[in-house]
């Protein structure tokens, strides 16, 4: 089953198959596939045409994929232009909603930085 122009897999049950495509979430997933009336434990390869077809009815509806990627590069774009605190964040790599930077974001920030220990000098003994 080809959705977006991802290709589901076949031997994963349709609930968690749908959240190969980006946008569709766990509970997204769910909510579609309770409109389209299908079993959510029913295996990809075991849809009929006719649910295929009303799962990709209501896909159409939602923004997937590259209008959705396009959608959230854009505002971030429009966050970096207006020069808000956000933007500043995204446009140096950091994290942008208020996490601790000292000892998480080490994948992001490089691990150039290595770990400090206690943050003491040790006592020299004479």
């Amino acid at each position: 089953m080809r959705i977006s122009g991802i290709t589901l897999p076949d031997n994963k049950r349709i609930r968690y198959a749908l959240n190969f495509l980006y946008g569709v979430g766990p509970s997204r997933a769910l909510t579609v596939l309770a409109a389209a009336k299908v079993d959510p434990m029913t295996k990809t390869k075991d849809l009929t045409e006719a649910e295929e077809a009303r799962i990709r009815a209501i896909l159409e509806t939602i923004k997937l994929e590259g209008d959705l990627k396009r959608e959230v590069a854009g505002n971030i774009k429009r966050l970096k232009d207006i020069g808000s605190y956000r933007g500043s964040r995204h446009a140096k790599r950091l994290p942008a909603r208020g996490q601790r930077t000292k000892t998480n974001s080490r994948t992001i920030r490089g691990n150039v930085r290595k770990t400090m220990g206690s943050g003491r000098r040790k006592v020299e003994k004479t």
